[in-house]
């Protein structure tokens, strides 16, 4: 992982093997970023998406391998219990050009992937909504 600060934005450039989630996490840690936008393309070898089931409070994982191209990576930065938070989703299109998409556990890097990471001044933290069961923003 390489990495160059633009004003408030950073540029994250991710090679093979490299983890997606962590790589992103650690560059937030890096840079001080405690709130901010996520935006990426790559490729990826093996990926963990997940879909919340809102019926059971469950996340259905499922890992895909083989030949992805990151179509989209979105997501955002916030803090829960003074840590860095991520929240991210992504599009993969298989060689078929079918896509595959869900909330991003995690990727591994085949080729690169090309990060952006857009930090807006101040913070939101999150708690966890019992109701709901998800970690949501707090205001």
């Amino acid at each position: 992982m390489e990495s160059k600060q633009f004003g408030t934005r950073i540029l994250v450039r991710l090679d093979p093997g490299d983890e997606v989630v962590a790589s992103v996490m650690r560059a937030c840690e890096e840079y001080g970023v405690k709130l901010g936008m996520v935006s990426g393309i790559g490729a990826v070898g093996r990926a963990v998406i997940g879909l919340f089931r809102t019926d059971t409070k469950v996340y259905i994982k499922s890992e895909l391998k083989g030949a992805f191209e990151i179509v989209s990576l979105l997501g955002n930065v916030s803090t829960m219990d003074g840590k860095t938070y991520l929240h991210l989703h992504a599009n993969l299109a298989d060689e078929k050009h079918q896509c595959f998409g869900g909330h991003l556990n995690e990727a591994d890097v085949s080729a690169t992937a090309e990060i952006w990471i857009d930090a807006v001044e101040g913070g939101i933290d999150r708690y966890f909504d019992e109701k709901i069961g998800l970690n949501l923003i707090k205001f």
